[in-house]
């Protein structure tokens, strides 16, 4: 290809096809030899240099060095790192880019275990088998093979989508005991409850304040705005971000809360829409956000199908916890969660119905002024909640209550309204449920 570019005593040496991090398809690689350079380097570390199984990635991955140094940090302390978080934040790419990334600290592999399939705790243990080519035995546990197998070996694990059997969490901490140079990576929607581990909320992607945008330039180094702009270019290639157009874009992103997976949905939307065209339209985000990737699980390939997985995977009180919270807008305080919910107990009560959803990654804990914690959703989630509440037939028995204990609280601040900022406060956070 070069023959009679380069010069005489310059060559070009074969190291053949290797598969490299964020790249889908092999790429063949030389080594320049010249004098005055090294001549001799170690083996290049692609992603076959050491045993693995990891998902080939046909997408870029956008941002996020924040969270994979915060989870390297985390997993070199603990062994054990939960990434926790709603549908569709991006916890098995995040995962899988780690991974990805601690390829050569790993001498005996990485490996991802896809648990999505599995129904029934008891089954783990085969899962993480079969990922590591292991075969079961008639006559021994396959626990015991798995124990014996690790215990030597240098090795990380990611388990994914492991909220659908949560109770094989001691599984995974007895894999911990008998092998001592092992990590594991879970990925779920509540955190395992486990001895030694670290749960790690995986945010939503940086997105920029919609009020006081920064240049185009400053623009794109928003991860939310990176991402729309790179899953927009790959069904628009001419697809590119102007004055005109940026506030739209900046809307689109702080709309659908920074989560990569509503983003990516509304970017493909680029095809026949521009920004300001679908900005109009998520008004109506759950019908609007769907006909993902055709390669993607059912439940990634709608914006309703990514809430509903983890709404199905409630028990029905809490998912009536979660209809009814919906009533909320910009969040609340816990007495406010135990008149809508109407508690027999409402200490006791807000405690265990707030803080099971909380678990669930379907509420978020906020740190109020005085130190009185106050939860909100995701609109994308809340949205999911009121079409649940209407659907039951709940929504005026439900609004009613939200109104009656929003009266009453200003009625209770009225008095000392004029006489104490923390009154004149207590409203203003409150502004968007007393509207």
């Amino acid at each position: 290809m070069l023959e009679g570019i380069l010069p005489g005593d310059v060559e070009l040496r074969d190291l053949g096809a290797h598969r490299l991090k964020d790249l889908a398809n092999p790429e063949h690689l030389f080594q320049l030899a010249a004098p005055g350079l090294e001549r001799d380097f170690p083996a290049p570390r692609s992603l076959d240099a050491r045993p693995n199984n990891l998902p080939v990635q046909l997408t870029s991955f956008v941002g996020r060095e924040a969270e994979i140094a915060a989870i390297n940090e985390l997993l070199d302390a603990a062994r054990l790192v939960t990434l926790t978080g709603p549908g569709g934040t991006g916890k098995t790419r995040l995962a899988v880019q780690v991974a990805a990334e601690r390829l050569g600290r790993h001498g005996d592999g990485v490996f991802f275990v896809e648990l999505a399939p599995a129904t029934d705790p008891a089954l783990v243990p085969s899962a993480v088998a079969a990922a590591l080519h292991l075969r079961e035995g008639a006559d021994r546990p396959i626990t015991e093979t798995l124990n014996d197998w690790l215990r030597e070996r240098d090795l990380l694990l990611v388990l994914d989508n492991f909220e659908q059997v949560i109770d094989a969490a001691p599984f995974v901490t007895s894999l911990l005991g008998a092998a001592p140079r092992l990590r594991v990576i879970v990925t779920s929607r509540a955190p395992l409850r486990v001895h030694g581990e670290q749960e790690y909320p995986v945010p939503p992607l940086r997105i920029p304040d919609a009020a006081h945008l920064p240049g185009l330039a400053q623009l794109s180094q928003y991860e939310g705005v990176g991402l729309f702009i790179d899953r927009a270019r790959a069904v628009r290639p001419d697809f590119a971000v102007t004055d005109a157009t940026a506030p739209a874009v900046a809307e689109i992103v702080a709309r659908l809360d920074g989560l990569p997976l509503a983003i990516e949905l509304a970017a493909a939307k680029s095809r026949l829409l521009g920004p300001e065209g679908i900005l109009g339209r998520l008004g109506s985000r759950l019908a609007f956000l769907r006909g993902g990737a055709r390669d993607l699980p059912a439940r990634q390939q709608t914006l309703r199908e990514a809430i509903d997985w983890s709404y199905r995977l409630l028990d029905p009180v809490d998912q009536a916890r979660l209809r009814c919270l919906g009533v909320f807008m910009g969040g609340f305080t816990l007495p406010a969660a135990a008149a809508v919910l109407e508690l027999d107990d409402p200490a006791i009560g807000a405690d265990d119905a707030v803080g099971g959803l909380a678990e669930q990654s379907l509420l978020r804990r906020d740190e109020g002024e005085r130190g009185e914690p106050r939860f909100s959703m995701l609109e994308t989630i809340r949205e999911f909640a009121l079409e649940r509440l209407v659907e039951a037939g709940e929504d005026e028995v439900e609004r009613r209550r939200h109104a009656t204990y929003f009266l009453g609280r200003a009625e209770q601040l009225e008095p000392t309204l004029l006489q104490s900022n923390e009154s004149g406060d207590d409203i203003a956070r409150d502004h968007d449920n007393y509207r």
